[in-house]
């Protein structure tokens, strides 16, 4: 009976720290953190009743599944000091095609001085509702690929976009993206990404394909800034790979990379994972997090603040 405990959680770890990511595990894969906060179950069970191999097992499954899932509840204090660049403030929000409650999402915005703001699932008449609610006075400038149904995004900024444009992913979806001029920085190449949902064993080659091609940062380019739904989670090792390239995940940097951003915020059953983030180029600090509820959407928006390098 122990070992009926122990095993489950210790197949589950290895498959985390593999990265061996085939058929429904990637879709189980997205809620270790809650596995990791179980494990310590069996292991506590091996113990009290003296079954020490088990317990053996079960204690390196605890460990690995803590450092798999722990740093991103650490804050990396990445940023120090008020002179360490120029502050900016980067949103992503899915509009779950179009019904989440615009005028709510246009409050958070201004409480949250948002500067770019990246959506998903961005419909026509979600451009004309956000035009009507006034959304030019907060970020006047922006690359619009409206469409009906999911596959629709856009970057909206408080200042110029330039070379801006949509790119199609394998798996359907719309990226938008532009070259935000800000003041006293320069360039910075923004994109709102959304990579094709694991939902289905079909979509699993889409998904990866997706994943694998998200701009990557040049160091001998403007910085970049990845933020939208990305439709996976830290413990997929397709996202880190992304990650691994030369970004840094705002929330994993400053301590929320544990909260979830989608889930039963549109009343279904399904436990918080934190699939809405803001990728940031390695030259790109941050400081601060907020996620925020907009009704309407399955899904949270994710604010980051920045501090971007001097010229």
């Amino acid at each position: 009976m122990v070992w009926l405990l122990v095993v489950p959680t210790t197949v589950w770890a290895v498959l985390r720290a593999a990265g061996w990511e085939y058929g429904p595990s990637v879709q189980l894969l997205a809620f270790t953190p809650y596995v990791a906060a179980w494990s310590v179950v069996p292991l506590a069970v091996a113990v009290l009743t003296r079954r020490w191999r088990a317990g053996a097992v079960a204690l390196l499954t605890v460990v690995v599944l803590a450092v798999a899932v722990l740093p991103r509840a650490v804050p990396a204090g990445r940023v120090t000091g008020d002179d360490a660049g120029t502050r900016v403030r980067v949103a992503t929000a899915n509009l779950l095609a179009g019904a989440a409650q615009l005028p709510v999402l246009l409050e958070l915005l201004r409480q949250e001085r948002v500067d770019v703001l990246a959506v998903q699932e961005f419909t026509p008449d979600a451009e004309a509702e956000l035009d009507r609610l006034g959304i030019t006075e907060l970020l006047p400038y922006r690359r619009a690929d409206p469409e009906v149904g999911t596959t629709g995004s856009a970057v909206y900024a408080r200042w110029p976009i330039t070379d801006a444009g949509m790119r199609r992913n394998e798996g359907g979806f719309g990226q938008s993206y532009g070259t935000v001029q800000v003041p006293d920085v320069g360039p910075v190449l923004v994109e709102s990404a959304h990579p094709m949902a694991p939902f289905a064993l079909y979509t699993l080659p889409l998904w990866r394909a997706d994943l694998a091609a998200q701009p990557r940062p040049d160091p001998a380019g403007p910085p970049r800034v990845l933020a939208g739904d990305f439709n996976s989670t830290l413990d997929h090792a397709a996202l880190r790979r992304l990650i691994a390239t030369g970004y840094v995940d705002a929330a994993a940097a400053t301590g929320k990379g544990l909260v979830g951003t989608w889930g039963p915020y549109d009343g279904s059953p399904i436990p918080p994972v934190t699939l809405d983030r803001v990728l940031v180029d390695e030259r790109i600090g941050v400081e601060s997090v907020v996620v925020r509820t907009v009704p309407g959407s399955d899904h949270r928006m994710v604010v980051a603040g920045l501090v971007l390098p001097a010229p």
